[in-house]
């Protein structure tokens, strides 16, 4: 009987650079400190499944380098109790990492090193031995063989084995969304944000139409559902036409240290509730929980917690008026 959920795509390590200030051309400037963390799809929806519930296997499935970053990746990975036996060893890349220059107490920079993510493809993802009831592929549009075809590839063998398959993407500045329609007949749950879901869909978000645009996409091929996340709300529509709509929590500003990986937050959680079954409103509803706890820390995966720990959070928080 298959259990857990595989989490795969991008896999990479953040190395934020504190400075005081960003140099001019040809010039220098001292870096006060250095921190690593994990980045990436992987790290961030599969270590907040992990926190929310430690029972669920979680199967990291990604490519790194034959270096200190993919150890210290896999390490970091393994100790928050996913299993890493799926993730594979570059022969000639090293590990994705992003340099991230960070002004103290200003704005940041980044520096994206795609190196082994952009060689990951369906020949890394071993079915023989893959046990998950789910698979989850993230995130299109930053990985180039998947954006290549062996996104659809992936989700395709995945569907033929009886595997719910979901997606996300990144939100980018182009005319590339048409590429994740072909893979949108394979997914049973698109999980997007409203500017990713109006690409996709070639309809432009007007505050009033998402139902339009959710629509669209299921016509695309979508199997079960679409939802959609914004700061105020998310949405969903299924296959028989249901739609269900959950204004976003109403959290304090003296609660919210940072807003990094909320996205990951929300989309591990909408997983969480997939998984156990859920209701489509049960579903949207613990998901922007999920976000919302997610905003007490700074970094991506640290505020997440478990299920009983986060409905206990939110039942101090209301829900925004929409």
């Amino acid at each position: 009987m298959r259990k857990g959920i595989a989490v795969l795509g991008t896999l990479l390590v953040d190395k934020i650079n504190v400075i005081n200030a960003y140099p001019r051309v040809g010039n220098l400037t001292k870096i006060l400190s250095v921190e690593m963390s994990t980045g990436g799809n992987i790290p961030n929806v599969g270590i907040d499944l992990k926190k929310i519930c430690p029972d669920l296997p979680v199967y990291a499935i990604g490519k790194v380098g034959a270096d200190a970053d993919g150890e210290f990746l896999t390490k970091t990975l393994s100790e928050n109790g996913l299993d890493v036996s799926g993730v594979t060893i570059s022969k000639t890349q090293n590990t994705s990492f992003t340099d991230v220059m960070s002004v103290y107490g200003g704005e940041r920079t980044f520096f994206t090193y795609m190196g082994a993510c952009a060689e990951f493809g369906a020949d890394d993802v071993d079915f023989t031995t893959l046990n998950a009831k789910m698979l989850h592929l993230g995130y299109f549009l930053l990985l180039d063989k998947i954006d290549s075809g062996d996104g659809e590839k992936i989700l395709k063998k995945a569907s033929e084995l009886g595997i719910k398959t979901s997606i996300d993407l990144v939100s980018e500045n182009s005319d590339r969304y048409k590429i994740v329609i072909p893979c949108l007949k394979y997914t049973d749950n698109l999980i997007v944000n409203e500017i990713e879901a109006s690409k996709i869909a070639e309809i432009e978000y007007n505050g009033n139409n998402l139902f339009d645009i959710a629509k669209k996409l299921l016509y695309y091929g979508v199997r079960e559902r679409v939802i959609i996340h914004l700061p105020s709300l998310a949405v969903c529509l299924n296959k028989n036409g249901e739609f269900a709509v959950v204004p976003s929590l109403d959290i304090p500003k003296d609660f919210i240290k940072g807003s990094t990986g909320a996205g990951d937050a929300f989309c591990a959680g909408a997983l969480f509730g997939i998984y156990n079954g859920y209701s489509d409103k049960e579903i949207l509803e613990f998901a922007s929980m999920s976000a919302g706890v997610s905003l007490r820390t700074v970094d991506a995966v640290s505020g997440l917690a478990s299920k009983e720990e986060i409905l206990n959070i939110c039942r101090g928080f209301k829900r925004k008026e929409i």
